[in-house]
């Protein structure tokens, strides 16, 4: 008899249980009170039926109950996990807004960041995380409580897990300090009234160095006011640092030059595109914002002279500053960088990293500063926004410092070529082509010089002096020790700044940089390799649909360029290739035999940040041996101290060269190549052109590089209007149709707006005549 009445107050205890988990998932109290109500029949019906149940019904309906049970406590958790994923502290405004604005488009792909070259380690101790509390030492994946073993076993995975972490956590914060600049200059006289006033930035002698390596040492750097200049050198020879330390007000420059270094994205909030790049102009917003404020409280009656007055002022200093033209600018840089009229007034926080970091540079080029520094501005655009900032550059009116590795855009915008030669920077005068002739002649001289200095060393050798004599006899080239008193006034000078300390050095032999990039030559595939059928593609019900009924075939004898304007699709056109992504509708086949060499940032950052390049390319590939992987990466540009530093801390150009010697040993059969350039240097970039001309297989590329475009005779497939489509009219015709459309859509949306302002201006003066009127009466 006992041991049929004990599972009723179970049953009961469950039921109650279920009762209030019912109860909880129910989002109303009159649901609520429903279920209750079902709840306490069924309890009735099953308290008479029970005691005509034998054991083993009883036994089943227990276990049907606990697995219900089980089911309900999983929807629960998902439900709880769900809330603490999208922040359960969120103010109800927040929530509001949140949903006001769930089904709105977001702009860009996904995973469209803006780019970097920094490497995981400075990135991984810039970032700031809160994960939330995590239930997977209670819970397993389908709600079930686990059991005490169970428990043991996760917590021992834990604690190794965290003690890995801890371990990677150190690692990264070592490097990251590690990474740590250090800057110095000749000393500057702050109450000189020529450096005071002076646009012009000559700084005699710096020194920067990072993490130990020294970068420039005892380098002049001098920049005349309105002038263009590009910076080049090869990766990892302080070009962005350089910048960096002008930026972070490490080295110093005159008072006047007001500087701006374009670096990091807006801040993704509500405020409108078009206004974000406008409040970069920060008096001129706030003159508008008190011109706002006073219009509304004399427009609601309050007629108070002083106010009438300062509205007057307002209005007077606006028409100075010619306000009016303001909006116009910041719209017609943003449609220039890919924005159109609908997206110009889209919250920041609906745009991807990517798109927020255009706005950056909107943000730059509008309020135009004495000295605009621009890093590598190419990599956050596509082809066709590229060609508008390039032609917009041309007639840049300020001092432009901009550092690039795309030859044609430095062509067409810079008149004066910064290189870094032996930790100098050495200036070359004209554009980047007539630097590269420049530099062949200082080379052969260099060469020249070298040779005759050799020469004297092995003379002086020869007459019996030591190594040591002979090299000091040649660093005084035969010149008469100063006296003490010319001494004195030089040593005077160097302490003073007026005067930079020579340094005789020996002269070194000239190294020429090559990088050499090489694709293995690969069997022929039967046609066709990959082909594209009826295809219609959406990332998810809220973007808007990117592709519809494309058709189209690849071979290994394809040369193909994928260009179009900025979120049309390129480079998810790629990811539909490579089945990264998967068509909504349609087919994408591809030949079972078929090896795919891909690059893309993503694959950069995928590598293993806990091993280096060389354990990472031999567990890949294990029947390369330690000297030929190292072989293949110094071939590709990587130094040789890299080989056995850790992912982590490698830069974005170093790990680029990692994944080219990946995809060389991989054998493709087909290279599908995403922005591959963006963290190259332009020697690397013409190894890439030329191990690409020698390639059999075929190439996809997605590049905002026209030098790449041009040499390599890819036809060009313009993605636009959810359609991928030939341009048979060659790559000149295409830079010049695009111009020559946008200009026109520019000037068509400015007619509109000056109408609309002519309006305004006029509404304007007739109230403040009417006010004035009035006020005299």
């Amino acid at each position: 008899e006992s041991s049929e009445e004990e599972p009723e107050p179970e049953l009961e205890q469950e039921s109650e249980e279920e009762k209030d988990m019912e109860v909880d998932d129910d989002d109303s109290a009159e649901g609520g009170k429903k279920k209750k109500k079902k709840k306490d029949k069924k309890k009735k019906d099953k308290k008479k039926s029970s005691d005509d149940l034998d054991d083993e019904a009883k036994a089943k309906r227990k276990a049907e109950k606990k697995a219900r049970k089980a089911e309900k406590e999983a929807k629960k958790l998902a439900k709880e996990m769900a809330k603490l994923k999208t922040g359960e502290g969120e103010s109800e405004e927040e929530k509001e807004e949140k949903d006001a604005h769930g089904d709105e488009v977001f702009y860009g792909a996904p995973d469209d960041k803006a780019w970097t070259d920094k490497s995981h380690a400075i990135i991984e101790a810039e970032k700031k995380k809160d994960d939330g509390p995590d239930l997977s030492l209670t819970h397993g994946p389908d709600g079930k409580k686990l059991s005490n073993k169970e428990r043991k076993r996760r917590m021992k995975e834990r604690e190794a897990a965290l003690r890995k972490a801890e371990y990677e956590k150190s690692a990264a914060q070592a490097s990251a300090e590690g990474a740590q600049f250090a800057c110095s200059q000749t000393a500057i006289n702050e109450n000189d009234p020529q450096w005071q006033n002076s646009l012009d930035i000559n700084i005699p002698s710096f020194n920067i160095s990072a993490a130990g390596k020294i970068l420039f040492k005892d380098a002049t750097f001098n920049i005349a006011h309105g002038r263009r200049y590009g910076l080049v050198g090869p990766n990892g020879r302080g070009k962005s640092t350089l910048l960096k330390m002008i930026a972070s007000g490490d080295l110093i420059l005159p008072p006047r030059v007001d500087f701006l270094y374009v670096e990091q994205e807006v801040v993704a909030d509500n405020t409108p595109a078009v206004e974000a790049v406008m409040k970069a102009d920060k008096k001129r917003w706030a003159l508008q914002e008190e011109e706002r404020v006073l219009s509304k409280v004399i427009d609601d009656g309050d007629e108070d002279q002083k106010k009438l007055d300062r509205l007057q002022e307002i209005y007077n200093e606006l028409s100075s500053m010619n306000a009016d033209a303001a909006e116009a600018k910041a719209r017609r840089i943003l449609y220039g960088l890919g924005f159109d009229v609908e997206m110009q007034t889209k919250p920041t926080k609906m745009f991807s990293g990517g798109w927020r970091m255009r706005i950056s540079l909107a943000r730059a080029l509008f309020i135009e500063p004495t000295l605009l520094m621009l890093d590598e501005p190419t990599n956050h655009l596509d082809l066709n926004a590229v060609i508008w900032l390039e032609d917009y550059l041309t007639r840049w009116k300020k001092t432009l410092f901009v550092v690039s590795h795309d030859q044609d855009f430095l062509n067409s915008v810079c008149g004066e070529i910064l290189h870094i030669e032996d930790l100098k920077l050495v200036s070359y005068k004209g554009d980047y082509d007539q630097f590269k002739k420049e530099q062949v002649t200082r080379m052969k001289q260099q060469q020249k010089a070298w040779e005759k200095q050799q020469k004297r060393l092995r003379e002086l050798k020869k007459s019996g002096q030591s190594s040591k004599k002979a090299q000091e006899t040649v660093k005084k080239g035969g010149k008469r020790e100063p006296g003490a008193r010319s001494q004195k006034k030089k040593n005077d000078a160097i302490a003073s700044g007026t005067a930079a300390a020579e340094t005789s050095e020996l002269i070194q032999r000239p190294k020429e940089y090559t990088v050499k990039l090489e694709f293995s030559e690969v069997a022929e595939l039967s046609r066709p390799v990959m082909e594209v059928t009826n295809v219609h593609f959406r990332y998810s019900e809220k973007h808007p649909v990117i592709f519809d009924h494309i058709d189209f075939g690849i071979d290994m004898d394809s040369r193909i360029c994928v260009v179009g304007p900025n979120g049309a699709g390129k480079s998810t056109l790629l990811k539909l290739l490579t089945g990264e992504v998967y068509a909504t509708k349609g087919d994408v086949r591809r030949n079972p035999r078929l090896r795919m060499g891909i690059y893309n940032q993503h694959f950069v950052d995928r590598l293993p940040m806990d091993k280096t390049p060389v354990e990472h390319l031999r567990d890949r590939f294990q029947d390369e041996d330690y000297q030929s992987v190292r072989n293949r990466l110094g071939k590709y540009g990587l130094e040789g101290h890299a080989h056995e530093v850790v992912m982590r801390d490698l830069s974005g150009g170093q790990k680029a060269r990692v994944v080219f010697v990946e995809l060389s040993l991989q054998r493709p059969h087909i290279l599908l190549l995403d922005e591959p350039t963006n963290n190259l240097d332009i020697e690397t970039i013409d190894a890439l052109i030329d191990a690409i001309n020698e390639f059999n297989g075929g190439i996809v590329v997605v590049t905002h590089d026209q030098r790449l475009i041009e040499f390599c005779e890819c036809d060009l497939w313009v993605v636009e209007k959810q359609s991928v489509t030939k341009w048979t009219a060659g790559f000149e015709d295409y830079k010049s149709t695009l111009l020559q459309e946008m200009e026109e859509k520019i000037e068509k949306e400015n007619a509109i707006r000056q109408e609309k302002l002519k309006a305004a201006a006029d509404a304007r003066a007739e109230k403040l005549a009417r006010l004035a009127a009035k006020l005299k009466k």
